[in-house]
């Protein structure tokens, strides 16, 4: 063997200075096996359902449009606000600033329509496909200025997350925290045409023609990012109601077979049998006619003769037998209704239950009245489209507006107010006797009932318990004598001697001693304004 066929390797041992200097990121990266990254680690995933089927099923079922339509208005409909993170007691014209500012980021995301029908689209999508997508638009400075509704779902593919690990920054508090992550790629391919997007997040530089991460390329030509929104945890998601495809498919089969009825269906009312003969050439041609010409006002007040002959070619006529005709109604084999009813009704429960929707939600409202309706509406709302509103928000925050790096606020998505007057009228009258609701409370409520917005009354009265407040003044005013005709002690007088006469001895010595108490605290209070008024 030659000197020349023989390798050299080097190898060498690196070690940390010191722990502080150089820390052990043994947990930066996940180490789970993802069957799905592993299977697809080099090329592009295809969608396991058909998106073309699923757009079918949708467009043709009886209740599905109806569902979607739900999730669409009741989790984004009702539009994005701006809100301050946390309860702070005075408002400073920084958080002022940043208010405002998040308030036109958000309006001006798109220009074609509102940002809440941006994201009505998205929720639309989503429940058709499992899976829908947002094109985000950065500014120069990197930041998420215009978002784009990408309409043709289908058309988007992507790989699972791809090696390398890549640095990522995040602002938590102020503070700025690495972390490590793997990003997809995406193309959508429409004709021959084909471009490439990077995962939202993805801190590199995409070739948008090629797909491939560069280190320097004009603006104009790098890839834009995705932000995909899926349900459950498959590559595409998973629609909503997986399980309910064959109860769609077979529902929409009994609408067709229904359908065909009236124009393939057989509508034979009567049977005429006949015995020991058979109908004349004549009685043919005129039962023939009959039923041709039977519309309308001609089949009116008409009547009809059928004549028989016998089939029997005997000549023996004590064994002639005369023919018999018979009719026989065949109007209770006939379909009355549409078939399958139960079946449809039933399936149509299915995915109502897929959706967690009840049947107020999808326009079937009539066992319902203001006590149950009102029920179904605050469990929906608890259970199904306030966690949406969350998830959603929580993607607009901590994705699109990630780079803003607001400190006092954050966006959310405006719900509806599902609260039973009766209840609240209830709970604001004990919380009133209680000495609970304060003036700028109860002006809340009653402006947010009326859908406007309340601004505080200036003072510190405004916070105080109006149960107190009437106390107090109250009470100071007899004490100053304001009030001479109803006065604490004449009233304690009175219910001094009706306990006495009732001989509620242990009642009446204590009003004595509450009301000698008072008398001394108004002598005191007197004393106290004469002294103020010799002063000045």
């Amino acid at each position: 063997m030659s000197d020349k066929s023989l390798k050299t390797y080097n190898v060498h041992i690196v070690k940390a200075d010191s722990p502080a200097e150089q820390p052990v990121e043994k947990g930066a990266t996940s180490a789970q096996v993802k069957e799905q990254a592993d299977a697809f680690a080099f090329g592009w995933v295809e969608p396991t359902l058909e998106f073309e089927g699923l757009s079918i099923h949708v467009k043709h079922s009886s209740i599905l449009p109806q569902c979607i339509r739900a999730y669409k208005y009741n989790i984004a409909g009702f539009g994005i606000g701006v809100r301050y993170k946390m309860d702070y007691s005075t408002e400073t014209p920084e958080m002022k600033n940043e208010y405002t500012k998040a308030e036109n980021i958000i309006n001006l995301l798109n220009m074609d329509k509102d940002t809440k029908e941006v994201f009505e689209d998205v929720i639309e999508a989503r429940e058709t496909y499992g899976i829908s997508y947002i094109e985000a638009l950065r500014n120069v400075g990197g930041e998420v200025d215009g978002i784009e509704f990408i309409i043709n779902t289908k058309s988007i593919r992507k790989t699972a997350p791809l090696e390398p690990y890549v640095d990522v920054d995040y602002n938590i508090n102020g503070q700025t925290e690495t972390r490590k992550r793997k990003f997809c790629k995406y193309r959508q391919t429409t004709g021959n045409k084909t471009v490439y997007f990077k995962e939202m997040g993805d801190p590199r530089i995409m070739n948008k023609t090629t797909g491939k991460y560069v280190d320097a390329l004009a603006p104009e030509d790098q890839a834009n990012e995705i932000m995909e929104f899926a349900i459950g945890t498959e590559i595409y998601g998973e629609i909503r109601w997986i399980g309910q495809i064959l109860g769609v498919d077979g529902a929409r089969k009994a609408e067709e077979l229904n359908n065909r009825y009236f124009g393939e269906g057989r509508h034979t009312p009567l049977l005429i049998l006949i015995k020991n003969g058979k109908l004349s050439d004549g009685s043919f041609e005129k039962l023939k006619a009959y039923m041709n010409d039977i519309k309308g006002e001609s089949g009116q007040h008409s009547f009809m003769v059928l004549e028989a002959e016998s089939a029997d070619s005997t000549t023996l006529l004590d064994q002639e037998k005369p023919p018999e005709i018979q009719t026989v109604p065949l109007a209770e084999i006939l379909q009355k209704d549409e078939l399958f009813q139960d079946y449809l009704n039933n399936n149509r429960k299915k995915v109502q239950s897929a959706f967690l929707l009840p049947d107020l939600y999808v326009g079937y409202t009539t066992d319902f009245n203001r006590a149950t309706a009102q029920t179904a509406m605050e469990i929906t709302e608890e259970q199904v489209f306030q966690p949406e509103r969350a998830s959603l928000a929580w993607v607009i925050n901590h994705k699109l507006l990630k780079d803003y790096n607001f400190k006092y606020v954050e966006a959310y998505f405006k719900s509806p107010n599902v609260t039973n007057p009766e209840d609240l009228s209830a709970i604001l009258s004990i919380c009133e006797r209680a000495g609970g609701l304060s003036p700028n409370k109860a002006k809340e409520i009653a402006y947010n009932a009326l859908g406007e917005t309340a601004e505080a009354y200036p003072g510190e009265w405004g916070e105080i318990p109006v149960a107190y407040l009437r106390s107090s003044v109250a009470i100071a005013g007899k004490l100053k004598g304001l009030d001479t005709t109803e006065s604490v002690t004449e009233e304690l007088a009175a219910q001094i001697e009706k306990a006495t006469k009732s001989g509620d001895r242990d009642i009446a010595a204590i009003m004595k001693e509450v009301r000698s108490l008072l008398l001394d605290v108004g002598d005191m209070q007197g004393k106290g304004d004469a002294d103020v008024e010799e002063s000045y």
